[in-house]
């Protein structure tokens, strides 16, 4: 006799989407100065150089003797994003699993979270545009090279020197961050002078990874460091060097009678990032 009862075997569907592994939350964007809702095209952000120290006074009743101060100012341009993600109307009833319930809302807010993080990035180590339109690099002072060598203990103390000498680090009230991708990771945990027998190395050993704070920074984790061949360049920066600013973000789900009445959930927003001091800011390049 044939067996015939596999005929009646079920299958169980998913009833729900589920993202797949990116990097959903924000990490860089949001460990900058935040200068919150722009109004216009653009924002600045204004400088003053330090005075020179105060001169000793040796006239008794004299003319006063004024001081120059420096003034300067950079721009930050607005630009504008938007992605939208349809379903037809005819498949909502279809759907068991309706990406509608959240996963599409989700699946934008990540890429938008990543969009914000690009743009700081960029600001961090690219071009810082002034007032009168002329564009300030990122100077070589402030540039660690490769010198065909990963991720070294020797850089990351030369970050730190660089910030302590431009008394830009927590002495003068700043938040010292840096951003690091897996192949810092594996030079890090890799590295024996870096992972020495103390509490933290312990710790870091432990749970693999650099979460929290450790030789002075907040460790970042972020794997869209700037890539050129085999040479990988990544920031650390003091938390006020860079300015982020938001002109609107607005997500939205509507039918759209022009296609069919399908539903449309959009993400929109308008963001701008410039750096406002290259001595708070180290770019460390490394090979991989």
């Amino acid at each position: 006799m044939s067996n015939t009862i596999t005929q009646a075997f079920v299958k169980q569907w998913d009833t729900s989407i589920r993202l797949q592994a990116q990097q959903k939350e924000s990490r860089i964007a949001g460990n900058v100065f935040d200068r919150g809702t722009i109004t216009g095209e653009s924002f600045t952000a204004n400088r003053l150089a330090p005075l020179e120290d105060t001169p000793e006074n040796t006239v008794r009743h004299g003319d006063t003797t004024w001081s120059e101060a420096e003034h300067s100012t950079r721009v930050a341009i607005m630009r504008d994003f938007y992605q939208a993600l349809p379903v037809d109307r005819n498949d909502e009833p279809k759907l068991l699993a309706n990406p509608l319930s959240g996963s599409y809302n989700e699946s934008l807010q990540a890429a938008h979270n990543r969009r914000k993080d690009s743009i700081t990035f960029d600001a961090l180590l690219g071009n810082s545009q002034t007032k009168d339109g002329g564009v300030i690099a990122l100077p070589s002072s402030q540039i660690i090279t490769a010198s065909a060598t990963g991720f070294t203990k020797a850089k990351l103390i030369a970050a730190r020197k660089m910030f302590r000498k431009n008394e830009a680090d927590e002495h003068n009230g700043e938040e010292l961050h840096i951003a690091y991708n897996a192949d810092m990771l594996e030079d890090i945990l890799s590295d024996t002078t870096l992972t020495s027998a103390d509490f933290m190395a312990v710790k870091m050993l432990q749970d693999g990874d650099l979460s929290g704070r450790w030789m002075g920074f907040k460790w970042e984790p972020y794997e869209r460091v700037k890539i050129n061949g085999s040479t990988a360049t990544t920031a650390a920066w003091a938390k006020s060097a860079v300015h982020f600013g938001t002109g609107f973000v607005e997500g939205k789900a509507s039918r759209r009678a022009d296609k069919k009445d399908l539903m449309q959930v959009s993400m929109a927003a308008s963001h701008g990032a410039v750096r406002v001091w290259e001595i708070g800011v180290v770019a460390i390049e490394f090979t991989f």
